[in-house]
């Protein structure tokens, strides 16, 4: 089969119906049918920059750091448990010989240990890539009193790039939302406080967060760092084993595995064309829209009002 000239208006149309299709675009059929035309893989850093990658304990997090350790970068690995993230690195030097890991024990939903996080981290910060994420069985509360969904996803991730705002310059700030948050509209109730809890819900509006939070973050800091969203896909990782049992086993045989899920971060984080723009949402290399349907518009009250929350909650104003 002869491959389709890249930017072709046959790859455009086979891209996108893919996408609207769902399975074929989410699944591991995405990445085996698209890559074939998609950009090329990153080229090894020059000289050894760090990058930040939270949820590094196991999944899309782990995939992510063993990709950019194989690019020669420094990672900075960030979970919730010494004991995991210690695990997960052997696992990372095993796949990627006399790969360089930093090891950080933060609970990315807690403002307190956020900012004790990014003392920690060095003076200058090439990547920060947002992948910690949960899907609460029940309501449950950060320390600072936060749905924990909204905490984890959306309060810690915007004050850890808020507080490496100026070591981030030159950078790259990646948000790993979810193909979920298309079924989620932005809306009022950030913290899911009204009707029946629902933790999959929960994760689905957050994501959605993400993503609004990631173009507003763009406006404000233009290309310096650069700031994308993205979605991995459906990439068979123990967070969705465990909090959508039901799912993961219907989909397994489909599923991508955690690198598949990871690559579009990587090459976020490391490709010189992703370099070229800023604030847009990816699956597989290449923009996709951010809404499907006209009427699942982002209000611009909703978005001014999850802004400006997220500012008072935080104690950070980008005004």
């Amino acid at each position: 089969m002869t491959r389709p000239p890249r930017g072709s208006v046959l790859t455009s149309v086979l891209d996108s119906a893919m996408d609207r299709l769902v399975v074929p675009g989410y699944s591991r059929l995405g990445p085996m049918v698209r890559r074939r035309w998609w950009p090329a893989d990153p080229e090894p850093f020059d000289g050894t920059p760090h990058i930040v990658v939270t949820g590094g304990s196991s999944g899309l997090g782990r995939a992510t750091a063993a990709g950019l350790s194989a690019l020669g970068a420094v990672v900075h690995l960030v979970g919730r448990s010494a004991e995991r993230l210690e695990s997960s690195a052997a696992t990372i030097r095993q796949a990627v010989p006399g790969s360089e890991l930093e090891l950080h024990v933060c609970d990315i939903g807690d403002l307190d240990a956020v900012a004790e996080l990014a003392g920690e981290l060095p003076e200058t910060v090439h990547g920060l890539v947002h992948s910690a994420g949960l899907v609460p069985p029940e309501r449950a509360l950060s320390p600072q009193g936060h749905e924990l969904a909204y905490a984890t996803h959306v309060l810690g991730p915007f004050a850890l790039t808020v507080a490496l705002r100026q070591r981030l310059s030159g950078g790259r700030v990646i948000w790993v939302s979810s193909g979920g948050m298309y079924s989620a509209g932005l809306g009022f109730d950030l913290e899911s406080s009204s009707g029946k809890y629902s933790g999959v819900r929960a994760y689905a509006r957050t994501k959605r967060m993400q993503v609004v939070i990631a173009q507003q973050l763009a406006e404000r800091f233009g290309r310096d760092p650069v700031v994308h969203s993205m979605h991995p896909g459906w990439a068979s990782t123990p967070g969705l084993s465990d909090s959508l049992p039901g799912f993961d086993r219907i989909t397994r045989p489909i599923l991508r595995t955690a690198e598949q899920g990871a690559d579009t971060i990587v090459w976020l984080a490391a490709a010189e064309e992703a370099g070229r723009s800023t604030g847009l949402f990816w699956c597989d290399r290449r923009p996709r829209p951010t809404h499907y349907l006209p009427w699942q518009r982002d209000d611009p009250a909703a978005v001014e009002h999850l802004w400006s929350s997220v500012g008072a909650a935080t104690g950070l104003d980008l005004r």
